[in-house]
């Protein structure tokens, strides 16, 4: 695995007791150095991003202000982030999972898809976003390489991941539609009315592996912490984004991608703006 950024600041405890990725990564003097001088790029020991995020829009009295829309309607920051934290309820109380675990994600671009995402790492686990049109022989090598402790999968895509994980019977997959209406996540979710409180990650814990496409071979995992989040909210929609509350963003890249996740979920965040996802196949 490819290593995130050497930390600026002291590192804050790790919350993360599931130490699979923190184990794996290369030794400290390997990694990149960080250069964080500007006061923007200064951040806590301590934080989880996706509390930071939402923290962030309700200072800036965006809670009621539209985060997601789509055909059917529009789902508030405030209405966003407690759908995210019972996600992170049900990882943590129905499948018991723990900070560090890894969660494969497999779904197209919708409101499901972000919002597990934003649940998962609430729960101070590792979100492994896969894309699409990924088949089994891909996903099995993701899989062998993560080793993640629950897959939640949109139910149209079941199949091929079904095919994939034959060899890991210990993989538990909850499945969903695009709006969280059906399929065993939203079953959970009626069980779960309340948000979990969210993780006290250090801001040097994992929050994503995002693995390449293969294309030079199995595809490999570059580690990407709450930190490093973060610091890329501060840079590139700060300074080429420059969007506003005002503005509805949406695009093509799927939130797998590290791109995708960036300009279709957390810059638009970082701004205030909402996000639209079309009612699409994939």
């Amino acid at each position: 695995m490819s290593s995130p950024s050497v930390p600026s600041a002291t590192p804050a405890p790790s919350a993360q007791t599931d130490r699979f990725v923190h184990d794996r990564l290369p030794p400290p003097d390997q990694w990149p150095r960080r250069l964080a001088d500007r006061p923007e790029q200064q951040l806590p020991a301590q934080l989880n991003l996706v509390t930071w995020l939402f923290d962030a829009a309700e200072r800036q009295g965006w809670a009621d202000r539209p985060l997601l829309r789509g055909p059917g309607g529009t789902l508030s920051y405030a209405q966003a982030r407690v759908l995210a934290g019972r996600i992170a309820r049900v990882l943590t109380e129905q499948h018991g999972l723990v900070p560090g675990n890894r969660v494969l994600l497999r779904g197209g671009n919708s409101w499901a898809m972000a919002l597990a995402w934003l649940g998962v790492v609430h729960a101070g686990c590792v979100a492994v976003a896969t894309m699409p049109l990924l088949r089994a022989r891909e996903l099995g090598d993701i899989i062998d390489k993560a080793r993640p402790a629950l897959a939640l999968c949109e139910t149209r895509l079941l199949e091929e991941l079904q095919l994939a994980s034959v060899g890991w019977p210990a993989l538990a997959v909850a499945d969903f539609d695009a709006r969280l209406q059906t399929g065993a996540l939203a079953h959970q979710l009626a069980g779960c009315p309340q948000p979990a409180a969210p993780c006290a990650t250090a801001a040097d814990d994992i929050a994503l592996l995002a693995f390449t496409s293969g294309t030079t071979g199995r595809p490999k995992a570059a580690v990407h912490t709450h930190r490093d989040v973060l610091a890329a909210c501060e840079a590139w929609p700060r300074h080429v984004l420059c969007a506003t509350s005002q503005d509805i963003v949406m695009g093509s890249p799927p939130l797998a991608f590290t791109f995708g996740l960036g300009g279709l979920l957390v810059f638009p965040m970082w701004t205030g703006a909402s996000v639209y996802f079309p009612d699409m196949p994939y």
